[in-house]
């Protein structure tokens, strides 16, 4: 390449982009630092602090914790004060950093990311086979990671949000109804809505054990034992029929066969009974997901979505960012006939599927 085809200013504001990246990058085993030792807690509401402060506080070593601050003041993560060199944690970072109950909370999806480092000859082969990998092939820091990163917004939104905007929903759970959540991991959906509907029945189904084991743990922990069950199914062979209820969250996408899983969700679904679909927020063409939200799910569908589609038989690999109308031509080719956008937020979209 001739230096007379190239355009400085361009190359420099891509430099720009890729060396923030980078620190973007490094930073991210630092951030996993930061949660387990306790820093950003530490930091959190107890203002201007010294390295040598935030140490005591958090029972590390100081050396080890200066440098740490400055990597984060660097990123724009906390405030650093060169008169008093002491560093802040702003209110506002400490709701994404250092509470975990909180709506805004970020740091479950770096288990998730530290998982992939670990899985990266596996996620290799599976690109140059084509043959996919199986979310149980991941390494085990994935399932914690998604459950924790996912959460948060199951939380805020799940009972206060999503399930009011479906019709005749919220009344059917006040009442008492049967609700199966399919793809349900560790289960913190299906806990979120036995706690908020403590009148209805709810059946958790996953085909990984492992997960199934923890979902059963979290709901004796949150004492919801007695309205909740959890059993190892697939999404095309879960048991029982005349669900009111049918939930998928961030998981059809993820089906080698969702078709065949609509199919099935329509035969065990209730005459007058709803599915409630929740999907990673797309828009239907390539380029209306080109932000800084799209480029994030798009990594992870292509590391772990997509290779977990095509692992399993027919292997659609919808991809995370498929969008209403993709989605929408998989639930009526599954037996639906109305499916509708209830409701949305910046990460997620929440379709409603009727028979």
């Amino acid at each position: 390449m001739g230096s007379a085809n190239i355009d400085e200013a361009k190359l420099e504001a891509f430099m720009g982009q890729a060396v923030t990246d980078m620190g973007a990058v490094i930073s991210a085993p630092l951030m996993v630092i930061g949660e387990k030792l306790g820093l950003y807690r530490a930091m959190a509401g107890a203002g201007p602090l010294t390295s040598e402060e935030l140490a005591e506080r958090s029972g590390v070593a100081e050396r080890s914790v200066r440098e740490w601050l400055r990597n984060q003041a660097a990123g724009g993560y906390v405030a650093y004060d060169a008169n008093s060199d002491r560093y802040t944690l702003p209110d506002e970072h400490a709701l994404a950093l250092a509470d975990e109950e909180s709506p805004f909370y970020i740091l479950g999806v770096y288990d998730s990311i530290a998982s992939l480092y670990a899985d990266e000859d596996k996620i290799l082969e599976a690109f140059r086979s084509g043959g996919g990998m199986g979310w149980h092939e991941h390494d085990h820091r994935l399932f914690r990671g998604t459950e924790r990163f996912f959460r948060p917004g199951y939380k805020a939104n799940l009972v206060a949000e999503w399930i009011p905007a479906l019709d005749g929903v919220e009344e059917k759970l006040q009442r008492g109804a049967k609700v199966a959540d399919v793809g349900c991991g560790h289960g913190a959906s299906t806990v979120i809505m036995a706690e908020a509907f403590p009148n209805s029945q709810f059946y958790g189904f996953d085909y990984h054990d492992a997960s199934i084991d923890r979902a059963r743990e979290a709901a004796s922990e949150a004492g919801v034992s007695d309205r909740v069950q959890f059993a190892t199914a697939s999404a095309k062979d879960y048991p029982g029929e005349g669900y009111d209820l049918v939930c998928v969250f961030d998981c059809l996408h993820d089906m080698g066969d969702p078709v065949g899983a609509s199919a099935h969700v329509r035969e065990t679904l209730a005459d007058d009974g709803t599915w409630m679909i929740v999907e990673p927020f797309a828009g239907d063409s390539v380029q209306e997901n080109l932000n800084p939200v799209g480029r994030v799910f798009y990594g992870a569908s292509t590391v772990i979505c997509t290779p977990a589609s095509l692992a399993q038989e027919v292997g659609l690999a919808l991809g995370a960012q498929a969008g209403e109308a993709r989605l929408s031509e998989v639930l009526k080719e599954g037996g639906f006939t109305r499916v509708r956008r209830a409701t949305e937020t910046p990460f997620n979209l929440v379709l409603e599927a009727k028979p």
